[in-house]
């Protein structure tokens, strides 16, 4: 199975190219500055990662892209660029939840650190996905793999950091319950200390693209391939910025300074 795959849904660019299947794949990576650069610098970076791979796109099975949520120009990148190229080599796409591919790189980390054989998860491992949404909130939704498949989050939320547990019933059950269970995201150096308090691992970690490889597999047999067109992003968030007012007011609400 040959595959390309690429995440510009956070400021870091991920792409990855597979060669192969099983055993014998090979996987080539890149990571670099994300963001607004990517709209220019990701077609030229694939292209020399589908050179060192020794690939045409024609020999793909499918081009994945991290159909979000995330930033909008990032999605809207990744959207149009899948679109492009799937068109032009009569390919599949294959839309991944960021927040799953957060999940997957969480879980793959978490076993290396442990030294689990083969890189293999406990028999149920849960993961509770963050990304940071900017404008003070977070993306949330709970992943969970057992036997060596996800289950794929049936919501995603856009919620504020300490209301995880309040507007994500999930969440409170996930915390409570025995097991393994990993909180995993970007969202630790900016909102950690307002996050619901927990024994649990944090993970630092982004969706990225080797990660949508190792999902791909289990998407596809699940008929999540779409025709060219379908590439589409997931959008939970209808609004890019804070109105001048709604700045001015939260100005105004903020505590005085302490003077001498």
């Amino acid at each position: 199975m040959n595959l390309l795959a690429f995440d510009t849904s956070t400021d870091t660019l991920s792409i990855a190219v597979q060669r192969g299947s099983g055993a014998l794949a090979q996987v080539w990576a890149h990571t670099s500055v994300g963001g607004a650069q990517a709209s220019s610098t990701l077609i030229p970076a694939i292209q020399r990662l589908m050179k060192e791979a020794g690939l045409d796109f024609r020999q793909l099975d499918a081009i994945a892209f991290g159909r979000g949520p995330g930033s909008f120009t990032g999605l809207r990148t990744a959207c149009s660029v899948a679109q492009g190229l799937a068109f032009g080599a009569d390919l599949p796409v294959l839309p991944v939840d960021s927040l799953l591919a957060v999940a997957e790189e969480a879980r793959f980390q978490f076993c290396a650190a442990e030294n689990l054989a083969a890189r293999v998860a406990p028999a149920r491992l849960r993961v509770l996905a963050l990304l940071d949404a900017r404008m003070d909130e977070l993306y949330a939704a709970c992943c969970e793999f057992e036997d060596g498949q996800w289950r794929l989050p049936d919501v995603c939320l856009l919620i504020k950091p300490e209301h995880l547990a309040l507007e994500f019933p999930v969440a409170q059950a996930v915390l409570a319950e025995p097991g393994v269970t990993l909180l995993a995201g970007n969202v630790f150096t900016a909102y950690g200390q307002r996050l619901p308090a927990s024994p649990w691992p944090r993970i630092n970690a982004l969706p990225t693209a080797s990660a949508m490889l190792r999902l791909a597999p289990q998407l596809l047999q699940a008929g999540r391939a779409l025709p060219a067109q379908e590439a589409l992003p997931l959008y939970i968030r209808d609004k890019v910025a804070k109105t001048t007012a709604e700045r001015l007011l939260e100005k105004s609400a903020a505590p005085a300074p302490l003077t001498s």
